[in-house]
């Protein structure tokens, strides 16, 4: 897909965009490193503090919906600013502080706040950081760019789990140990992001070509798309229900929990590579048949046994990784530089909010019925698949 008329003028060339990008997945390996690790076993932290089916829903929704929630505003800051690089630096700084700081949680309740707060921290960085990849992309595919800094991302995503499983094995249930060798990647996370705003202070520096006469809102792709990937949010079960219905159904042991987790980023990882270019070439048609993959997965996971579990964290992963690539790749495609970061903002936060009600639906139906909870992971995507059509005929039209 070609950029949009009004795309960023770019102050570098193709190979110093992909060094960024690559530099920029860096810090996104020892970033998911951190927090990948704790989430992959956030869920079963929460149940050995005492924390219910439903309250472990409510804290998996809350973190997504705050996470989610505050991009409004950071991404309108960010676009009314211009302080990207800023913004960027002080939401990593919260987040990579929040993961090492679970060692002093004495409670479930402490222990949500902290994971609420590591969601916070994405929220202030992810707008800015979005635009300046998306103008690194405008050099070298948009959505190669994001599925590369994401397939990064995603590698660390995958040793962040297998570390905290390595210490649980050895330290049976010492999660503060676990939580505790997090900060190791974490520190490295602001050290490497410093580097790279020395090295790369112009990613920053966005130029934006005049927006056309009257052009004052989003086009109704957006609004299609929008609707699509609001009710894949709301049907998306988050993994911490999933890692506590594992450990108290009994269908996969407390080490497993997280080598699934990181089984399923690395899922992620490779398909956000190929879905990524494969959006460059084909467009947002891509994502109807991924789509169906996010509505196969809950059964798998809540009814099945140890082998179901495997496959079914498997597509959960390869669904959260394309969310994460070509899903923020495609609104760079169809609204105006000048406001990309407030259309991350909006399109993130209605995807939050969906996520949060649809996490919080699914805990409470999970302490009733396990069937019931299926049944709406299953349906609910499914009825994102017209929306996501009607957008991608009309993105392809235009």
């Amino acid at each position: 897909m070609s950029p949009s008329p009004d795309a960023h003028a770019a102050p570098w060339s193709a190979r110093s965009a992909l060094r960024f990008v690559v530099v920029f997945g860096v810090v996104g390996l020892f970033s998911d490193f951190a927090y990948e690790g704790a989430r992959g076993i956030n869920g079963s932290f929460l149940g050995v503090l005492g924390a219910s089916g439903f309250a472990v829903g409510i804290v998996a929704g809350s973190g997504e919906l705050v996470g989610y929630a505050l991009r409004l505003l950071s991404g309108r800051a960010a676009d009314r600013s211009g302080l990207y690089w800023p913004m960027t630096l002080g939401g990593y700084a919260v987040q990579m502080l929040a993961v090492p700081a679970l060692i002093l949680a004495g409670s479930w309740h402490s222990a949500a706040l902290l994971m609420v707060l590591e969601r916070a921290g994405k929220a202030i960085r992810k707008p800015a950081a979005g635009v300046m990849l998306a103008g690194a992309g405008e050099r070298i595919g948009r959505g190669w760019a994001f599925g590369l800094y994401q397939a990064l991302d995603q590698i660390g995503a995958l040793i962040g789990p297998l570390t905290v499983a390595f210490v649980l094995a050895r330290r049976h249930g010492d999660y503060p140990l676990a939580y505790a060798w997090l900060g190791l990647p974490a520190l490295a996370t602001l050290l490497v992001l410093a580097a790279a705003r020395l090295r790369f202070a112009e990613a920053g520096t966005i130029r934006h070509r005049p927006a056309p006469a009257g052009d004052g809102g989003y086009p109704p792709a957006f609004w299609w798309y929008l609707a699509g990937v609001a009710l894949v949010g709301f049907g998306f079960a988050d993994y911490p229900l999933i890692a506590y219905h594992f450990i108290r159904s009994g269908s996969v042991s407390e080490v497993w929990v997280p080598l699934l987790y990181a089984a399923a980023m690395g899922a992620g990882g490779a398909a956000s590579l190929l879905f990524g270019r494969l959006y460059d070439r084909k467009g947002l048609i891509v994502l109807l048949p991924l789509t169906l993959l996010v509505a196969v997965f809950p059964p798998l996971v809540f009814l099945g046994g140890f082998g179901a579990a495997v496959v079914g964290a498997l597509l959960w992963g390869i669904g959260l990784g394309v969310h994460e690539s070509v899903m923020s790749s495609a609104v760079a495609g169809m609204v105006p530089s000048q406001r990309l970061g407030s259309a991350y903002g909006l399109f993130t936060s209605i995807f939050g909010l969906a996520w949060f009600a649809g996490s919080a639906i699914l805990g409470a139906l999970y302490d009733v019925s396990i069937t019931a909870t299926v049944t709406v992971a299953v349906v609910v995507p499914l009825l994102a698949l017209p929306p996501l059509w009607v957008a991608a005929r009309k993105v392809h039209r235009a």
